[in-house]
């Protein structure tokens, strides 16, 4: 087992007056995207929110940047990975909602908006509802909404016809949030114990923390077509050792992920509020766990 890696913590030194959400950030050396994605949250939020972030490594001037514009954060000499800044920056989370937001995703006008509207409609905790991303190039899943290239990197993204996308609302709410930028009550992030640092860096760690969520009852797994994200995907998760999380996943659950993503959460279905997710039984079921038994022996 891998040492606790050390981690330093940093308060906020401004205090954002009634903040509605807690956005947690992890970033590793992409200073030009955080501030990018910052701006975004600044610009294009309906509401005021507590930003918190996790600097991994900084040694391109994150560290320096974040520390003088007063946010609150923590920060690691090394890579610690997803799991590790989440559960260290969310000690930080003030308000009743902690969100979680990749460092290469800008927020499209009014996001926050339109996930309080479907939260307070809700009108309990019991729910993982994620914004909507718009990607540059075809990712092959229902719920991305692609390829739309605004820019394929910072410098050169093209902010107002993002914006444009973003006003004609192109997509329905849909099935199976099950990644950044997603929100979860406070109380049921206590309660999951955040994410599973099992899962280090963090290849899989967000269908576990779905997962987790099932557990405790949650079955509103939406994904709001309003709520829109810009994603850069400038392949942070390329520099890293990546984990076994498929392998682990299957041994924790005894289920695969995929099992969890297409038959549990119908991820990238358009969203039906008369549906019910529920967990498949028979030989969807059966078949599912020697798949997992496969993945987690060999």
């Amino acid at each position: 087992m891998n040492p606790v890696p050390q981690i330093h913590t940093h308060p906020a030194k401004k205090v954002e007056e009634n903040p509605i959400f807690s956005i947690l950030i992890p970033t590793w050396n992409n200073l030009a995207y955080l501030q990018l994605c910052i701006k975004s949250i600044h610009q294009n939020s309906r509401f005021k929110h507590q930003i918190i972030i996790h600097v991994n490594e900084g040694k391109d001037g994150t560290k320096e940047w974040v520390d003088a514009a007063g946010y609150a954060y923590t920060s690691s000499e090394e890579n610690v990975g997803v799991c590790y800044a989440l559960n260290s920056s969310s000690k930080f989370a003030s308000t009743n909602y902690i969100l979680y937001l990749n460092d290469d995703m800008f927020v499209g006008k009014d996001w926050d908006y339109y996930l309080m509207q479907v939260i307070e409609a809700k009108g309990d905790e019991y729910f993982y509802y994620s914004g909507t991303m718009v990607e540059y190039e075809n990712s092959g899943n229902a719920a991305v909404l692609s390829p739309y290239d605004f820019g394929r990197t910072w410098d050169e993204f093209d902010e107002d016809a993002f914006n444009t996308l973003v006003e004609r609302k192109l997509k329905p709410d849909w099935f199976g949030a099950c990644w950044p930028p997603s929100i979860v009550h406070k109380k049921l992030w206590d309660l999951a114990n955040g994410y599973d640092v099992a899962y280090s860096p963090g290849f899989y760690s967000d269908p576990d923390f779905a997962m987790k969520l099932w557990q405790l009852g949650v079955r509103d797994f939406r994904g709001i077509g309003s709520s829109m994200v810009y994603h850069f995907k400038c392949k942070s998760t390329g520099r890293v050792i990546r984990n076994n999380g498929r392998k682990t996943f299957a041994k924790k659950w005894g289920v695969s992920s995929s099992f969890l993503y297409k038959e549990m959460l119908k991820m990238g279905a358009i969203y039906n509020a008369e549906t019910l997710l529920k967990f498949p039984l028979g030989p969807k079921m059966w078949f599912a766990k020697m798949k997992a038994i496969y993945i987690a022996n060999f």
